[in-house]
């Protein structure tokens, strides 16, 4: 039988996040992604159950939601009909063994699971057999694979029959509630000798009919290749007249299924696949191997075929997906928490599932229909300048040409680098957030690579008929590559440092009747839509009053590292600079600048383009970021008691202000969006800080369920300012702990000096994600935990990508700057091990580093100083705050290195 698993915590199996847990599928909503690079993308729970699919149009299996996944009876399953004429099911789903489900007759059971693979084992005592099956997609094939080991536990000869039974759906998933019967009608079912195939013969959609060439299919053999003996193709076939897929007929009544060569039509397609009788001796086992996938053609069906043929093959390719996984997550801590450390190997790790999912395809985000939004695609970067760097230039530059000339940007990102589709539904809606993420994720490169010429790559901008900041639709667009075209008739092309400015000034311009931005379709809170009219986004405007301030400085860094002394810029773009305090002060003034900008930029451009010089175009910028820094202090802050304080994050509709402070706490309303990006715009002084985090621990923080939630219940409804409000307090964006602004928070304290206090915010977050018997969820951080504690929305986060940079650059203190290579380290005293060391290994400059830091006597972040540092054995030179390696110096160093701080 299985060794007992504690249920309630994760035994860990390696130093790469690979876990096991007993009892899973006593957990509601747990899955676990599996996916390749090909496109084939797929989620399994404890009982195999999930979906699979390549994107909207092409689902292998049945679309899944959440609530599917303990509905849904019509998993995948492998059953075994034993020679008494007991029927098993080896993930779990029979009748029988759902109606033993809590009782001491429940079959043990066990999940282990690591990158992109997930074993699912089970065992009955009574019958005397157990099953494991190890389910992953190949890294470079539209394939998933089962292979499926049955062993006989008992001390007699057991005489088996299995029956593969895979469910087919074979089309998109609009289909599941649009013409799903009719669609059944487009299905081509045949049986081939080793499998069945479905060919639908197009797809349906009354947009428009196309005529379909995918195959979907379901093969298998087992490990002497032995194909099946008979097939069930169809779900008639298969559960029979009054069955279930919990009680199939054909299982039961032992039917003889149907030979290869037949083929059916119009029917609602299984992958069943009956194999012949087996003989088990005590303690011996049998290895099946099914094939669940797509091609597009039957080449590519003969190849996953051939190259998946024997049970060693499957061996291989399950060794070399492992492999290929375990190698992208190259960043790896080692603090005095290993279950830590394991935790952070699965933070590592989920940027990568968002770059393969989008924010789709997982059953939560059964809202999405493939792709990434454009806030996704820089924040996800952020992660990847780690551990993806070679391709992050290409990626940044082409990033940039979804910038439209009036600062907002196509919001879907298309196939391949540098295409962009302007919304999903047709609706013309503008973030007003969306300007600032590229200038966080361009410094961050800089500062990682010292590239500062890629300031002066050229870039066209998106172009279609949203025009004016999403305010006017330009009927006369017609779509010509949709590219920005000057006078001439070329396409216009800017330097990445015009797009910087075109984003970050039409936004700093666009305010409402408190002169601070407006909120227009929503900020990073997508659910606050429903105050475009006058809701105002405080909480960006002190983003944005940073970006500014940190724009001024890379420009003037960009111009010492190059020799320059003048930028070349639009002509147009001269109008938002050619301005003064007194019409900054003016709400008027400035939508009348705005206004005229976006009429000189609605249609072609001139093309010309004017010098500034560096020292004005910097000085503007400062000057700028200078004001709005003063306006929003003096105009934001809330005063609370014993020494409270916090920034005001939003005006809705109706023009008031939506947080306050009130000596009945229940009346107190406070967000924490608006707190992080005060400090990390560094509008909030240092004392304001201190008040900030007395009232966030007051009033938000509740380390149960995972620290800080987005906002105190506000007891309303409030139509006037977002949907948010219609939710339940404690889900999703109504006051949740949402992961994503948790960890902003962290960051932003960290980068202020203030390390224990952003410390109590990741270690929270990290504590309820792994406590199992509360976050009901596997090793990663969720987008969000819910009233509860239940971690909700796993794996698809830019939290991921936040949580990583913090732990890299803030709290190990490894950074870029210019280039150079600096450490300096906000390790509280708790996370060094025993003997005081704490250590991180990730590259940088293309060369490998192993860091660590020595703490032998246990001393307090902002107690200690570094005392020594050493490079290879080699003395460093460095500060009592930091060392500083020169690119110079790593240019020229081996690929592996050491490097030890000691502190004292």
């Amino acid at each position: 039988m299985l060794k007992t698993i504690n249920t309630g915590k994760f035994e860990f199996l390696d130093n790469k996040g690979s876990f096991k847990i007993g009892r899973a599928e006593d957990t509601s909503y747990l899955y676990f992604p599996i996916a390749g690079e090909k496109g084939l993308k797929s989620s399994v729970t404890p009982n195999l159950g999930g979906d699979a699919m390549v994107n909207q149009e092409t689902f292998l299996l049945e679309p899944v939601s959440v609530e599917n996944l303990h509905n849904n009876k019509n998993g995948r399953n492998f059953w075994l009909y034993m020679d008494n004429g007991s029927v098993w099911s080896a993930v779990g789903t029979s009748a029988e063994q759902e109606s033993k489900k809590f009782t001491m007759e429940q079959d043990e059971s066990l999940v282990s699971a690591g990158f992109m693979w997930h074993t699912a084992t089970r065992a009955n005592s009574s019958l005397g057999v157990l099953a494991e099956i190890t389910s992953f997609v190949p890294v470079d094939a539209n394939v998933e694979v089962m292979s499926v080991t049955i062993k006989n536990i008992s001390e007699q000869t057991k005489v088996i029959t299995p029956i593969a039974a895979i469910p087919i759906f074979g089309r998109s998933a609009d289909n599941l509630r649009d013409h799903r019967n009719v669609t059944s009608m487009l299905h081509r079912i045949s049986t081939i000798e080793d499998g069945v195939t479905v060919k639908p013969t197009m797809s349906f959609d009354e947009k428009g009919h196309r005529l379909n060439n995918k195959t979907y299919f379901v093969i298998g053999f087992d490990e002497k290749g032995n194909k099946p003996e008979s097939f069930f193709p169809t779900v008639e076939s298969f559960i029979g007249e009054g069955g279930s897929f919990s009680k199939p007929r054909s299982v039961y009544r032992q039917e003889a299924g149907c030979g290869a060569g037949e083929s059916f039509a119009g029917l609602e397609a299984v992958g069943g696949l009956k194999f012949s009788k087996a003989t088990l001796e005590p303690k011996e086992e049998i290895v099946y191997t099914v094939l669940i996938g797509v091609a597009e053609d039957e080449a590519e069906f003969a190849a996953a075929k051939k190259k998946l043929a024997t049970k060693e093959d499957v061996e291989k390719a399950l060794e070399a997906t492992k492999k290929y996984w375990s190698d992208k997550v190259n960043v790896a801590f080692h603090t005095g928490n290993k279950e830590f450390d394991e935790f952070m190997a699965w933070v590592a790790f989920q940027p990568f599932l968002r770059r393969v999912y989008g924010c789709s395809f997982l059953p939560y985000h059964d809202y999405g229909r493939g792709g990434r939004g454009w806030r996704d695609l820089w924040q996800d970067c952020l992660a990847l300048l780690f551990m993806e760097p070679d391709d992050v230039r290409k990626m940044l530059v082409a990033n940039f040409g979804g910038v439209r000339m009036d600062g907002t940007n196509a919001t879907i990102i298309g196939d391949g680098l540098g295409n962009f589709i302007a919304d999903r539904n047709g609706i013309a809606r503008v973030w007003m957030d969306h300007a600032y993420w590229p200038l966080k994720t361009l410094l961050l490169y800089i500062h990682q690579s010292g590239d500062y010429e890629i300031l002066k790559e050229k870039v066209p901008y998106f172009k279609d008929s949203i025009v004016h900041r999403g305010n006017l639709i330009d009927k006369k667009f017609e779509t010509v590559g949709n590219h920005q075209y000057s006078e001439d008739g070329k396409v216009y092309e800017g330097s990445i440092i015009e797009h910087l400015l075109v984003q970050n000034l039409c936004a700093f311009y666009e305010v409402g009747e408190h002169n601070t931005l407006r909120l227009r379709g929503a900020d990073w809170n997508d659910a606050l839509d429903m105050a475009s009219h006058n809701g105002e986004s405080v909480a960006f405007s002190y983003a944005y009053a940073g970006n500014l301030k940190d724009l001024s400085k890379l420009i003037q860094e960009y111009a010492e590292n190059t020799g320059i002394d003048t930028i070349s810029i639009a002509s147009e773009l001269n109008v938002l600079l050619d301005s003064y305090v007194q019409i900054y002060e003016s709400v008027t003034e400035k939508t009348k600048l705005l206004d005229k900008y976006c009429k000189l930029v609605e249609g072609d451009v001139s093309g010309k383009q004017i010098s500034i010089p560096v020292s004005t175009l910097v000085s503007k910028l400062m000057e700028m970021s200078e004001w709005f820094t003063e306006h929003l202090n003096k105009q934001e802050w809330i005063s609370g008691d014993e020494g409270q304080g916090w920034f005001n994050s939003y005006y809705d509709d109706s023009c008031r202000r939506v947080e306050c402070y009130d000596k009945d706490d229940e009346k107190t309303r406070m967000m924490l969006t608006g707190q992080v990006f005060a400090i990390m715009g560094n509008v909030a002084t240092d004392q304001q800080i201190e008040y900030i985090s007395k009232a966030a621990d007051r009033y938000l923080y509740r380390e149960e369920i995972g620290g800080y939630r987005l906002n105190t219940d506000f007891h309303e409804l409030k139509g006037d300012l977002g949907r948010m409000f219609g939710f339940a307090y404690g889900e999703k964006e109504n006051g949740a702990v949402f992961s994503h602004m948790a960890v902003m928070y962290s960051n932003a304290l960290y980068q202020r000096g203030f390390a224990k206090e952003g410390y109590k915010s990741l270690n929270a977050l990290s504590e309820a994600s792994m406590n199992f018997n509360i976050s009901h969820m596997y090793p990663g951080i969720p987008e969000y935990f819910d009233a509860k504690g239940r971690g909700k929305y796993p794996y698809l986060t830019g939290a991921a990508s936040w949580y990583l940079l913090t732990m890299i650059t803030e709290v190990f203190g490894v950074k870029g700057e210019a280039g150079n290579l600096v450490l300096a380290p906000a390790l509280l005293k708790e996370q060094f091990d025993e003997a005081g060391e704490a250590k991180i290994s990730l590259n940088f400059a293309d060369k490998r580093f192993d860091i660590v830091y020595a703490n032998a006597s246990k001393l307090q972040q902002g107690t200690y100083k570094i005392k020594a540092a050493s490079l290879n054995e080699g003395q460093l030179a460095f500060d009592e705050t930091k060392v500083t390696i020169s690119r110079e110096v790593i240019d020229n160093l081996p690929k592996c290195n050491s490097i030890i701080v000691t502190l004292g």
